[in-house]
């Protein structure tokens, strides 16, 4: 028999999450729901569960790039997802790393965890602003994490295009302002624009408070799309649906907020 054509290859740059609701847990698990093979780079390691951030230590910039070169030189990639980066030390040699590579680059700036505890230094800000986001296909801030790099507060659907303008100036290509904590209304709304064209996405709000990692899963879609090959917006689009999903889906685990559910696709009935 001959061997089986590999799947698409993406690869995480990310911290680790103890409790496998986010970090570079919830980016494989999203990674084989979708059908590419998934690679990681861990950046730090967290002590972590459904309460919160008991406690996270950063690896050493060398085991970064040795474990990055170790699986790009070797294996390949079609495209890299960016996560918990932790420090402006670690911000800028993966910086350095992803433009060097000839693949697609998805970069969620993480900030905070979902529980609020701090998982970038306030000293690595302009690092992400200046050698980050330049070099990113895609960025995928929150509402949180759009108001940390560029002080911009959204409060409501009509800020979403001023917060992605404030994004695109630092370099990205596209931005994703995720619209998820926006406060009122039936439905999540997310923007997608290169300062150009725009796209709009929608999906109904559930009413489920087991929504850890659902920015993690999100990039991590978003690359996965990316790895096969689709457009940007195509991409997103397919990753709108499948966090919605997953969302949707998510369950209690421990006695604060669980996951969402990677694997809904597969769940029987």
């Amino acid at each position: 028999m001959s061997p089986r054509t590999a799947p698409p290859r993406v690869l995480t740059v990310a911290g680790s999450d103890s409790g496998g609701g986010a970090g570079v847990q919830a980016d494989l698990k999203t990674m084989l729901a979708l059908g590419v093979h998934g690679m990681s780079v861990l950046t730090a390691v967290t002590a972590q569960n459904s309460l919160g951030v008991q406690g996270a230590w950063e690896l050493p910039e060398e085991a970064v790039r040795a474990q990055y070169r170790s699986v790009v030189d070797d294996i390949g990639v079609q495209a890299v997802k960016t996560g918990m980066l932790a420090s402006a030390a670690l911000v800028e040699a993966v910086a350095e790393l992803l433009a060097g590579t000839d693949a697609p680059a998805v970069v969620d700036p993480v900030g905070v965890s979902k529980h609020g505890d701090p998982l970038l230094a306030e000293s690595a800000l302009d690092s992400v602003r200046e050698r980050l986001l330049p070099v990113a296909t895609v960025a995928t801030p929150n509402l949180d994490e759009v108001a940390q790099l560029t002080g911009v507060r959204v409060t409501a659907e009509g800020d979403l295009r001023r917060a992605a303008g404030a994004v695109l100036e630092f370099g990205p290509r596209w931005a994703l302002i995720k619209g998820g904590h926006l406060p009122d209304g039936a439905e999540a709304v997310d923007l997608l624009t290169d300062g150009r064209e725009e796209h709009w996405l929608r999906a109904p709000r559930h009413d489920n408070r087991h929504t850890h990692g659902t920015g993690c899963t999100l990039a991590s879609a978003v690359a996965a799309g990316l790895a096969k090959g689709l457009a940007v917006p195509d991409a997103v689009r397919g990753a709108k649906e499948y966090v919605t999903g997953a969302i949707a889906t998510g369950f209690a685990l421990g006695g604060g907020i669980g996951p969402v559910d990677h694997g809904w696709r597969f769940r029987t009935p």
